[in-house]
């Protein structure tokens, strides 16, 4: 999945809850985001791994 997707999917998902997407900071290879009180990493390349993606989505659509 593309990493633009993926961040747009989340956002989505973390609006349905009344929540917002966060940037936090920059890693060594990835960048960290927040929803509510959960952080995760998104490699910053244009090709995410589609089971790291759809494991993202599941965790903040949980929350």
């Amino acid at each position: 999945m593309k990493r633009r997707e993926l961040l747009k999917r989340i956002r989505e998902a973390a609006e349905s809850k009344g929540m917002a997407l966060d940037f936090v900071r920059r890693g060594g290879k990835h960048d960290i985001y927040r929803v509510g009180s959960f952080q995760f990493p998104i490699g910053r390349h244009s090709d995410i791994p589609e089971l790291t993606a759809r494991k993202t989505i599941k965790e903040v659509e949980g929350l």
